[in-house]
């Protein structure tokens, strides 16, 4: 796979060059010798004297566009402002089809409840990946008020209050994020299973979202030949700079077939080849709905 995406690059890089762009990645200069390094000085005196703002020095000073909007901005829906919060709850192994029974009885209620002005999106097991898992994805229609609402509104809801103390009991630890919906994706809805779900996560190098959203916002169209796509996601509150990218299948063959249809189709492989190094670190899990789950 490897060599498949250094040869087909290469005439992807071939074509940047030749219009003017310059592909995604660092500038090294490197010598094998003494001579070499002595012919390097020489040539970088010579040139500063042309000036301050000579071509040599504008390959190692790499000039900012000036943004007038932020990222969350430039990324997301302008039209809507949904917010979404993914919980990853760590429970203790005896006590997991206690706690998918828990759930099962309180966060339905909530999500039917218009009360609240929040939706249930998944609620899903980890099968491979970090072991004896739960993860929650809710999507809060009116952005930051409404979970504020919400949170608000539970704080009276005796309910919901002795499930947070149960359910305290059978954790052994939990966090969240706060995500915005990147606005070339799908926004999530209830679908028909049976699936498997597959959550990429993406930690990516600060300063790249803007850069991995460009990409992405072209790729998409080589992964929805199937329906997979369901969600992709970035934070902005907990862990920052992270992506996670939500896809269905109905097996895991399924999924396997599937993404190797994707380097069949021209283009994908210069997609991976430019957003790989703008990741600091990746993993995935692959996760069975509950019987809570809209996405089933």
């Amino acid at each position: 796979m490897a060599t498949r995406v250094l040869h087909r690059v290469s005439g992807g890089l071939g074509r940047a060059a030749s219009s003017g762009a310059r592909p995604a990645g660092r500038l090294v200069v490197w010598s094998s010798t003494s001579n070499a390094s002595r012919s390097i000085r020489g040539f970088t005196t010579s040139v500063s004297r042309s000036g301050k703002d000579s071509w040599f020095k504008s390959l190692f000073v790499r000039k900012v566009d000036p943004r007038k909007d932020a990222h969350a901005t430039l990324l997301t829906k302008n039209e809507e402002s949904n917010l979404y919060k993914i919980q990853f709850h760590n429970v203790k192994p005896e006590c997991l089809d206690a706690y998918n029974k828990l759930c099962e009885e309180v966060l339905p209620s909530i999500h039917a409840d218009k009360y609240y002005p929040c939706e249930l999106v998944g609620t899903w097991n980890t099968w491979y990946g970090e072991q004896d898992q739960a993860v929650h994805l809710w999507r809060y229609r009116g952005g930051y008020p409404a979970l504020t609402e919400v949170m608000n509104k539970l704080k009276q809801n005796q309910e919901f209050t002795a499930y947070r103390k149960e359910r305290g009991k059978m954790l052994m630890s939990r966090r969240n994020q706060l995500l915005l919906e990147f606005s070339f994706w799908n926004e999530p809805v209830p679908r028909e299973g049976p699936n498997i779900y597959e959550l990429r996560s993406y930690q990516l190098r600060p300063g790249t979202m803007i850069e991995w959203g460009n990409y992405w916002a072209r790729a998409i169209r080589f992964r929805q030949h199937n329906s997979e796509a369901v969600g992709g996601f970035f934070s902005q509150i907990g862990n920052l700079y992270m992506v996670h990218h939500l896809w269905a299948y109905k097996d895991l063959q399924s999924r396997e077939d599937t993404r190797n249809g994707a380097w069949q189709q021209e283009g994908w492989d210069e997609v991976v080849y430019y957003t790989v190094p703008l990741i600091q670190h990746m993993d995935s899990r692959i996760m069975i709905p509950t019987k809570a789950s809209p996405l089933k």
